[in-house]
């Protein structure tokens, strides 16, 4: 029987929402400063780790701050140097600063990033100017300020390795086939791999990561990319037996959130992500159905009186 897995955080008591912000706008902002973290390690070179840890940082601060304490690019930026040195990736502080001053300057100008008060220059800021200094300031402050609010744990475990292991293991069990039997038997586990690595990349964007343990995620990527690679269990399993019977509620809830995130997408399969729907809410109600039914207190009495 699945068990229950505990969540990590409770959404409702981001400090964000308790200023007033609502719960979309609050993802919003997420989403947005995430995807501006993962351009800069795209410019930056960073890692795919390294990113993914820079972004666990941002959520994690934001966990423990509101939106309207901190501006969330200059939070980002900290949590992009502090994240480069956690993951042996260093990069120099002036050119992380930087880059990501013409990212933001270019975002403004595209009209992605609203730049009230900001400069509308793609140029590059002077490192010997006052704004620089300050602002490179107010990043090494910030560091500070994110290593505190994480408690120094820097240590951070991501759903790569877990889904990897899992994917790799199903494989070589022969639990998983494609729908398709004409398919080649042999690019399964790189086709699952990699639909797997983007979900999790994905889920980056969202507080999936307050939320959950990286395990969980991992094992949720692995039901996405079964559906998305058109996978099945075999011997007419279900994918929860194959998956090592994980809490359904968590696994719904994840994979919703991760479908939510990239549904509107140019070129995605509009058939799967209702199939994941469809697929979830069958799972849900044959847990439902496998579920002792609570008993009432007077069957409990009837019970005590017959075993005494």
């Amino acid at each position: 029987m699945a068990t229950a897995t505990a969540r990590h955080f409770d959404i409702s008591q981001l400090p964000s929402l308790k200023d007033g912000m609502t719960v979309e706008e609050e993802s919003i902002r997420r989403r947005k400063t995430c995807r501006f973290i993962e351009e800069a390690g795209r410019i930056l070179k960073l890692p795919r780790v390294a990113v993914s840890t820079a972004e666990v940082f941002f959520h994690r601060f934001y966990a423990k701050h509101s939106f309207n304490d901190h501006d969330r690019f200059e939070v980002a930026v900290a949590a992009i140097v502090l994240a480069a040195k956690t993951e042996e990736s260093p990069r120099k502080l002036n050119s992380v600063i930087d880059e990501c001053y013409k990212l933001k300057s270019r975002g403004i100008q595209a009209g992605k990033i609203s730049g009230a008060g900001a400069s509308t220059s793609s140029a590059a800021l002077d490192p010997k100017s006052d704004e620089f200094m300050k602002l490179k300031e107010r990043i090494l402050l910030l560091e500070r300020i994110i290593l505190h609010t994480i408690g120094f744990e820097l240590s951070i475990d991501h759903p790569y390795k877990f889904l990897v292991d899992l994917i790799k293991k199903l494989v070589h069990t022969r639990k998983i086939e494609y729908m398709d039997s004409s398919q080649p038997s042999s690019k399964l586990m790189n086709e699952m791999v990699q639909f797997a690595m983007n979900f999790a990349n994905d889920s980056m964007q969202t507080s999936l990561c307050l939320q959950f343990p990286p395990r969980d995620i991992a094992v949720a990527t692995v039901f996405l990319a079964g559906n998305f690679a058109k996978v099945v269990p075999t011997g007419k399993k279900e994918w929860v037996e194959v998956l090592g019977s994980p809490d359904v509620e968590s696994l719904s809830s994840i994979c919703l959130q991760i479908v939510e995130l990239i549904v509107d997408r140019k070129g995605v399969d509009q058939e799967v992500f209702q199939r994941v729907k469809d697929e979830i809410g069958r799972l849900k109600e044959h847990s439902t159905e496998e579920a002792p039914a609570e008993s009432s207190p007077d069957d409990r009495e009837t019970k005590r009186h017959r075993t005494e």
